[in-house]
């Protein structure tokens, strides 16, 4: 920042200072001839440099109200990054090319336009592609400037934030939406930047730091190249910019945890609220050069801090009856505050973790949210006096319980528990769960509660009963939270499933471990005919010589079909049912034309590691599209390996057998030839 700028931001702290003294306190430290003198001083560096901040004492801002925030379309998207927790993956995203690591601020992102060096749009982020405009707000940030001197178009995006010290000394005067006090310095930011009124988020204190820039700026050829100098470059222009260290090309691991450590400290020093690091390439042509995939950009990459742990009281266990019969325990425990939200249960996945826990009543806990997503029970720190808490009859229907061992990996077994009554009344319901789902037969808008009810009512015996619900019309709209409107809905979209693929009936079959992959490749095999693989089961044809297909997975096939209920139920669904061989792939937005693309057809190909452009459901689909066969692992019958990051076994594989190994992008450009 130039020292023009500095005096700029120096002189409108003291000022503010001073008005706040002689206004709020009555107590003013300078005489008015003190005061006069340095309010000519900026106003006159203000006119000279064409910078005025939103928080000047020369501005006699109005501050605005909307009745609602606008909807705006990003020209530029505004995508997240990668993210992980593992300095090794910074060490490897560096490599050959020197970046920048800045902090990763916890607010809320936000966009900024500039034209003719004034201030004229701000908006929030959104979902990268649509946000909500905010610009009445703006004027209300205590340092964004509202003039520059840059005339031309500028876009810039920054984080929003409220220093640490700001919340705690306004956390217990504020309630939120719902009432309650807001708990992290994160959502009262959130929440300020989007109000109506901007009086509002000027009480706030909210603060804008730039982080990166989306458009002009192009004039200037020294700076245009470098991320750095850019960002620098902005300073002085009047805005707050991202703290950060310069990360050199081929810095070690050691390396890049100073940095963090010392972009950490000036963080705590400078009261800044952070979650985390950003890792960024210096140069922004080749930073343009890698592209994006639909969520983020592949020019950087956040450092998540590693999950914090909370300490709270272990109750008891609820335990939760499966479609498969598999009882799920699922820990109990006092409310404990994490990231913002109120968490008293987590999975504790089977009876082993239990038991390697010693969980009992009472017990000490240790509880974090796992990627900042999924409550996880880490740690028992009371062990030594193991409870057995596991029931002897199913919490749903009362029959006897079984436990179950198992194989698990590095030579551990694996005990779960189960209940083996196929009439439990929540089996029966997961069941029609999971045939209702997206990926089956896709009955929108038929939730769980739903289907819990018309169980419950007669209406629900087997699936084909869904299609001929109209027996039931009285009792439907009789329901509590029914009518003949929403009673018209559900069969409306009842009647839409009708339509259907080879791929989503399979998957609604719920053929234990023949999910989409798996229903593709018996798809591709058997030309979408039902029948042919219907005799093929029957006839027990050996699945395993389709790649792809284990002989587990094979197996399960096999005894699935020789159940005469499953045979019935198989074949009278069928007449319920249109099947559009191209349905499945446009409902999932890929490719439903089959384009046997000469190079792939009727190759097997395996494909590993992350992929940037595909799911795995979606890099499946696309070589199936393609009249190829996808392989699950690497064998003599594999013709080709595409590999993406974190590459392991198959990679080594292929090289061993020979099989030619494809980068995702020479992938991409041998379909696009």
């Amino acid at each position: 920042m130039s020292q023009t700028t500095e005096r700029i931001h120096e002189l409108v702290d003291k000022l503010n200072q001073y008005r706040h003294e002689y206004y709020n306190e009555n107590a003013p430290s300078v005489s008015d001839a003190v005061y006069d003198h340095l309010y000519d001083e900026l106003a006159r560096m203000e006119k000279e440099t064409g910078i005025i901040l939103s928080n000047s004492p020369t501005q006699t801002v109005g501050y605005k109200a909307v009745s609602r925030l606008e909807k705006v379309r990003h020209t530029i998207p505004l995508l997240s990054l990668d993210k992980t927790k593992l300095v090794n993956d910074l060490v490897s995203f560096v490599k050959n090319h020197a970046a920048l690591l800045m902090l990763k601020l916890d607010g809320l992102t936000v966009k900024l336009v500039y034209e003719n060096g004034e201030l004229v749009e701000g908006s929030t982020r959104g979902d990268g592609d649509e946000g909500e405009l905010i610009t009445h707000n703006i004027p209300a940030f205590r340092n964004v400037p509202l003039s520059i001197p840059y005339k031309e178009r500028l876009e810039l995006s920054g984080e929003g934030f409220i220093h640490k010290g700001d919340f705690e000394r306004l956390k217990d005067t504020l309630t939120g939406s719902d009432g309650k006090p807001y708990r992290n310095a994160r959502n009262l930011a959130s929440g300020s930047i989007r109000c109506l009124d901007a009086n509002t988020c000027r009480e706030r204190a909210v603060s804008f730091f730039a982080f990166n820039h989306l458009e002009g700026m192009d004039e200037f050829p020294d700076i245009r190249d470098s991320r750095s100098a850019l960002l620098l470059f902005m300073m002085d222009y009047g805005f707050g910019v991202c703290p950060f260290v310069p990360v050199p090309a081929g810095s070690s691991a050691e390396d890049i945890e100073k940095q963090i450590q010392t972009l950490k400290d000036l963080a705590e020093r400078s009261d800044i609220p952070i979650d985390g690091m950003v890792l960024r390439y210096d140069s922004l042509s080749y930073s343009a050069s890698l592209g994006r995939t639909g969520h983020h950009y592949n020019d950087g990459i956040a450092f998540k801090f590693e999950d914090d742990t909370y300490e709270t009281v272990f109750r008891s266990i609820e335990w939760q009856t499966g479609r498969s019969g598999e009882i799920a325990p699922v820990a109990v425990f006092d409310p404990v505050e994490i990231d913002g939200c109120i968490v008293t249960r987590a999975s504790l996945h089977n009876l082993s973790f239990i038991k390697e826990l010693e969980l009992h009543p009472g017990c000490r806990i240790l509880i974090c949210k796992r990627n900042m997503i999924i409550p996880h029970v880490e740690e028992n720190l009371d062990r030594g006096a193991y409870a057995d808490m596991v029931p002897k009859t199913c919490p749903c229907c009362g029959q006897p319980t079984r436990i179950y061992s198992r194989a698990g990996d590095r030579g551990r077994i694996v005990e779960t528990l189960h209940c083996d009554n196929p009439e439990c009344g929540s089996r029966i319901l997961q069941r029609f769960v999971h045939f209702a789902e997206k990926k089956a037969m896709n009955i929108r808008g038929l939730s769980e509660a739903t289907l819990d009810q018309l169980i419950r009512i007669g209406a629900l015996k087997g699936y084909q009963d869904l299609y001929h619900l109209d027996r039931y019309r009285d009792e439907i709209t009789a329901l509590e939270g029914f009518g003949e409107k929403s009673y018209e809905n559900l069969i409306a979209s009842i009647n839409e499933s009708r339509n259907t693929t080879f791929v989503r009936f399979v998957v609604a079959m719920d053929i234990p471990l023949i999910g989409r992959t798996a229903s593709r490749i018996l798809e591709g095999h058997f030309h979408g005919n039902l029948r042919d693989l219907e005799l093929a089961a029957l006839d027990r044809f050996d699945f395993t010589c389709l790649e792809g297909i284990g002989s587990v997975m094979s197996s399960n096939i096999h005894e699935w079909f020789r159940n005469s209920d499953h045979i019935l139920l198989w074949r009278n669904l069928q007449k319920e049912l249109h099947f559009d061989n191209g349905l499945d792939a446009q409902a999932s937005g890929e490719e439903n034309n089959m384009t046997n693309n000469s190079t792939f057809a009727g190759c097997t190909i395996v494909a590993t590691g992350k992929l940037e452009n595909f799911t795995r459901d979606g890099i499946n689909a696309k070589i199936i599209s393609l009249g190829a066969t996808p392989g699950s692992s690497v064998t003599k019958k594999t013709d080709y390996l595409i590999c993406g990051e974190k590459a392991g076994s198959k990679l080594a594989k292929a090289q061993q057998l020979g099989v030619r190994v494809l980068t995702e992008q020479e992938f991409l450009d041998m379909i696009a030839s």
